[in-house]
């Protein structure tokens, strides 16, 4: 890369996946517009050169040639012959979606690499919304999957439906604290709770942080989940297990990611907005916030490591 475009194009920023298109082929498709909008920066200059070429002689009426002293381009540097300058540039993906998932994704060019590593490692949360229908179930959770049991769902009610979110999100936030592995009695543990920043410094299974209904309109509900060290798979699962406590049965019919961490909808880049120029502003305007998030993890970490010493915030 050129040295401006060293300094522009280092960072992490946010695309929006549409449901169809596998998280590769985007990843693909984004290094090609970058490497379009390099090489089309590149200025070329010609460079010229003398050459002494025959050409007929003033006054001879084109009869006698001579050699004359003639300024001609060097076309060994021009852009056909040497080709493209950038052949490459290094574009990482975050926490991936799944074909059938949409919503937000965040990806990583150049030094963003190493960021998207220091996010992964902050396990922070990531908020979805989820689609069900009630009165079918499928081999793979999904409205897609081989149909294996129809069932009534009359007798769901979003009373009922309220009740298992509630078990489900109590038994995940003891989950969490023993995946913290914290003892909430302390007065510094239970304020850290309070603010949200306990989270488990290791890999852990899917945890739910939250998880409530947005929508009941029989057969059809939809819930918003946060959570962590989650799969799209296991969202579908969810569904799943929601549709059997409710004595009935559910698949998922959509997955969609709102928030990574600090990334939300407003930050994801639509398809037409995937041009140097649109993901060098998305860089420049969430390095401050990526700064900030890695800060704060830094104090939660060191929290973590030694609860006892550390004052209560």
């Amino acid at each position: 890369m050129g040295s401006v475009d060293r300094n522009l194009l280092h960072g992490l920023f946010a695309v929006y996946k549409p449901p169809g298109l596998k998280w590769n082929h985007l990843r693909d498709t984004v290094e090609l517009q970058l490497l379009k909008g390099l090489n089309s920066k590149k200025q070329y200059t010609p460079q010229e050169h003398i050459r002494f070429l025959l050409a007929p002689k003033e006054g001879s009426e084109g009869k006698e040639l001579t050699l004359t002293a003639t300024s001609v381009p060097v076309l060994s540097k021009h852009p056909l012959v040497t080709g493209p300058k950038y052949t490459r540039v290094k574009v990482g993906v975050g926490h991936r979606l799944d074909i059938k998932s949409s919503g937000v994704l965040v990806l990583g060019v150049g030094r963003g690499n190493k960021l998207l590593t220091d996010i992964y490692n902050a396990h922070l949360t990531k908020d979805y919304t989820v689609r069900g229908l009630l009165g079918k179930a499928t081999d793979d959770f999904s409205d897609e999957g081989r149909l294996i049991e129809k069932t009534t769902y009359d007798h769901v009610t979003p009373e009922k439906l309220s009740r298992i979110l509630t078990v489900i999100q109590g038994s995940h936030q003891k989950a969490l604290v023993t995946h913290c592995n914290l003892d909430l009695k302390t007065q510094e543990a239970y304020e850290m709770a309070v603010k949200g920043l306990i989270r488990p410094m290791v890999k852990s299974p899917m945890l739910i942080t939250g998880i409530r209904c947005l929508k009941f309109a029989p057969p059809e509900f939809l819930l918003e989940i946060q959570c962590m060290h989650e799969t799209q798979q296991l969202l579908r699962r969810v569904v799943h297990e929601i549709g059997l406590e409710l004595k009935s049965t559910a698949v998922c019919t959509q997955v969609r990611r709102t928030r990574d961490g600090i990334f939300t909808l407003e930050d994801a880049l639509l398809r037409t907005q995937w041009d140097m120029d649109s993901i060098q502003k998305s860089i420049q305007k969430m390095a401050p916030r990526v700064e900030a998030e890695l800060e704060k993890y830094q104090t939660v970490a060191l929290w973590h490591r030694d609860p006892v010493e550390q004052p209560a915030s």
